[in-house]
């Protein structure tokens, strides 16, 4: 009789083999044998770009990128490691998207339609990763989801990979501000008199650094929004990334929500969040979520049968997603990557999620190299079965989260000599 070990390895590898292929087909001997391809166009009101090498060996990345403001449709943005992915043998495309701002739904048919086109003109590939960054990784995540076979795999920086949950962080956030500041800001009727409003939530809270006493009741209710663990150790360079959007982070809600054109304010909602606080600071939990404002999501705007991309993710994934984030990313905080996390527990499929953590107070400023060989991981996890070595997002002590060492975080070990 096998043992309990020798029984959940061979459950393990039987998992992966029904989940990922044991081999891939060639890729079709044309396109192989065709000289390197370098295409833009317009596909559906999207500007496009499609980039694949000589000797093209089959795989092909879909990148999409994050949100772009202002009116009209999006720009073409190259993917990070577009050279990288070449030199690999590997093609690549990328749409600007046929509109800007915040439309997850819109952009995931510009780039299904562009992959369509991909077909069309070069060939099927072997395998398709979509490669998504900050709304890019909400856009990743909802195609794995709610279209599967689609797409071999995902990687994700700095991604919205809880969805719709970015407009529930920046409601609560904003909540927050308005109850402990004591200024309205949730009332603005309109962006005209929103600013004036900002000017008396600094009175009242300070700046960063420079924090009143109910400053330092706010701060410690958004390092808990931002992913702290239940000990309170905070994220290691939370609050050095929290100056850059502290004040971003308050949105206007506006008055006739109903008939607002962003999904995102019509969709968020901060009736589930549990606002926690550290003790000692005047402000008690049970205070704090008995009087906090509760925003409440528009009619169906959040239904998985009206509007699924808006709706709450599954977690239920059927191929390998990588992704990346920082510690201090105060605009997509590292709490929607533990959220995701727990969302494929409940799934039962976190085996397919490998999360990986860097150090650092930016937003997307993961360096060239992490990105290369989160992507060479990814390939070898789809090709081989070879799953990567991730972090855990949910650990009991967050405050050295970052540090474990791996190869492609730290060429030396920043451990050595404190194990």
């Amino acid at each position: 009789m096998p043992t309990p070990r020798l029984a959940l390895g061979r459950l393990i590898a039987l998992v992966f083999a029904l989940v990922l292929p044991a081999a891939w087909p060639a890729p079709p001997s044309a396109a192989a044998q065709g000289a390197t391809i370098t295409r833009d166009g317009q596909l559906g009101g999207a500007d496009y770009m499609i980039q694949v090498p000589e000797g093209w060996r089959g795989g092909l990345v879909v990148f999409a990128h994050g949100i772009q403001r202002g009116p009209g449709r999006g720009d073409v943005r190259m993917l990070p490691i577009s050279s990288h992915v070449l030199a690999q043998g590997h093609a690549w495309i990328a749409s600007g998207y046929r509109d800007r701002e915040y439309q997850p739904h819109l952009f995931i048919e510009d780039l299904v339609a562009l992959r369509e086109l991909f077909l069309k003109e070069v060939g099927t590939p072997r395998w398709s990763i979509i490669y998504g960054q900050s709304m890019g990784g909400h856009i990743a995540v909802a195609s794995l989801e709610q279209r599967p076979g689609l797409y071999q795999g995902g990687l994700a920086e700095c991604g919205l990979v809880d969805g719709i949950g970015i407009a529930d962080y920046l409601m609560a956030y904003t909540a927050a501000a308005e109850l402990i500041s004591g200024v309205p800001i949730l009332d603005a009727p309109d962006r005209l008199a929103f600013g004036p409003l900002l000017e008396g939530i600094v009175r009242a809270l300070g700046m960063p650094g420079s924090y009143t006493a109910r400053g330092r009741q706010f701060d410690s209710v958004v390092k808990y929004l931002m992913g702290a663990d239940r000990a309170g150790n905070d994220l290691p360079l939370r609050l050095q990334g929290l100056q850059a959007r502290y004040l971003l982070n308050i949105v206007h809600r506006p008055k006739d929500v109903a008939n607002e054109p962003n999904p995102g304010l019509r969709a968020a909602s901060t009736a589930h969040v549990k606002y926690r606080i550290d003790p000692g600071l005047g402000l008690t939990e049970d205070e704090l979520n008995a009087r906090v404002r509760r925003i409440h999501p528009v009619k169906d705007a959040r239904s998985p049968a009206a509007n699924p991309v808006y709706a709450e993710p599954t977690g239920r994934l059927t191929v390998p997603l990588l992704t990346l984030h920082e510690t201090g990313d105060a605009w997509v905080p590292l709490s929607l990557e533990q959220s995701y996390k727990r969302r494929t527990i409940m799934a039962g499929t976190g085996h397919l999620l490998v999360q990986r953590v860097v150090r650092s107070p930016s937003h997307c400023g993961v360096d060239g190299s992490t990105r290369r060989q989160a992507f060479d991981d990814l390939v070898a996890w789809i090709e081989r079965g070879v799953r990567p070595d991730g972090e855990d997002v949910l650990a009991a002590d967050l405050s050295r989260v970052g540090l474990k060492w791996t190869p492609y975080l730290h060429p030396e070990d920043p451990l050595a000599g404190r194990r």
